[in-house]
């Protein structure tokens, strides 16, 4: 099971690409109760839930959703949880504190919750084909070129403030593919998976 968070009443996604039609879609406020009977015979959640905006809404949406989810997921017997988070970006999380508070937060239920089946990565930008309205912005014109050169310039993160800002993006391709295995491999090791262990990963299953 995936979850994402949306602003639309209806549980149907507003994606129209063809995979979406083989999916169930389900609707749910990530309150605590809504949606526990979705979880009956889940062995695996993948949490995308996330969001911007006011301080208030952003620890809501990043952090409390997610630790209702993660709770709820717990108490009805789910093995496996893989949580989509964020890395650190130096003055980005002071500027965006709601964000990443909520995030962190987040992240310290999951290892509480499941300290054998959790799994937290922290992606840095992801790029793909993102989607607004009928028009598609082709975020890897950028991304993918950065890609290329930041992961080989690993040592520049350790500047002082300026490091974060080396942090490589990751194509969104690449954190699904860990997400999904993180979530179907029993053996798959348990705790945060950083931007260069997502990219790793990624090029062990391309060999």
């Amino acid at each position: 099971m995936s979850l994402h968070h949306q602003r639309k009443r209806s549980g149907r996604s507003s994606i129209r690409d063809s995979w979406a039609n083989a999916v169930t879609w389900l609707q749910g406020d990530l309150s605590p109760n809504s949606w526990k009977e979705a979880l009956n015979g889940v062995s695996a959640i993948i949490s995308c839930v996330g969001g911007f905006g006011s301080h208030s809404y952003m620890y809501k949406i990043n952090g409390r959703a997610n630790i209702n989810a993660i709770r709820s997921a717990s108490e009805q017997g789910v093995k496996r949880f893989v949580y989509i988070s964020a890395a650190d970006f130096g003055l980005a999380n002071y500027l965006l504190q709601g964000y990443y508070e909520g995030k962190r937060a987040a992240e310290t239920e999951l290892l509480t919750k499941f300290p054998y089946g959790g799994v937290i990565l922290r992606p840095g930008f992801i790029y793909g084909t993102c989607s607004v309205g009928s028009m598609k912005l082709p975020l890897g014109l950028i991304g993918s070129p950065m890609e290329m050169v930041l992961q080989h310039a690993k040592p520049l993160k350790q500047l002082p403030l300026l490091g974060p800002l080396f942090t490589p993006p990751v194509n969104v391709s690449a954190v699904a593919k860990v997400a999904v295995r993180a979530a179907s491999d029993p053996v798959f090791p348990p705790g945060i998976i950083y931007v260069y262990g997502i990219l790793r990963y990624t090029q062990q299953r391309s060999k």
